[in-house]
């Protein structure tokens, strides 16, 4: 893996949706996750958030404010990540790692009251297990049932 430079996070801007709409990800990713343009038209207490590499979008999720977020967690100042996706071109590469790393002060900044970011992955995605794990997220031991099976519920502390 190459080392990663100047990656930020963004909220979603109009600037970046022609780059978002061109992304591409394997059928067996897809099964997991919804690209950009699936999920670009947000609704109240929904936030677009890019991985940016310089100046251009190579990741893309959403994060929730919204009834949703019950859930998963009874935490009522805790965030819902959904919709992770790297742009094909741009996989392992390191960025969904870093992304997922600079969230804690990207959350801090941009929304102060939120101390707990949670989300669902998929018992048979283990990469992105693997990745949530590295970046802090703790399997919370709650499941529930998706649309292709068991979800763990995993939990990310915002000091």
């Amino acid at each position: 893996m190459q080392k990663v430079e100047k990656i930020t996070l963004k909220l979603l801007s109009k600037t970046y949706i022609d780059y978002l709409y061109q992304f591409k990800l394997s059928e067996e990713q897809h099964q997991f996750t919804a690209l950009p343009q699936e999920v670009s038209e947000l609704t109240e207490g929904q936030y677009g958030v890019m991985i940016m590499h310089y100046e251009e979008p190579v990741g893309f999720f959403l994060l929730h404010q919204t009834e949703r977020v019950k859930e998963y967690s009874d935490n009522p100042n805790a965030m819902l990540l959904t919709a992770l996706s790297i742009n094909e071109i741009h996989q392992r590469k390191g960025y969904a790692r870093e992304g997922m790393i600079l969230l804690t002060n990207f959350v801090k900044d941009v929304f102060p009251a939120c101390d707990e970011i949670v989300l669902a992955v998929n018992h048979r995605n283990v990469p992105a297990q693997k990745l949530y794990s590295n970046a802090g997220f703790l399997d919370t031991e709650k499941r529930k049932e998706g649309p292709k099976g068991e979800q763990y519920i995993m939990a990310l502390q915002i000091p």
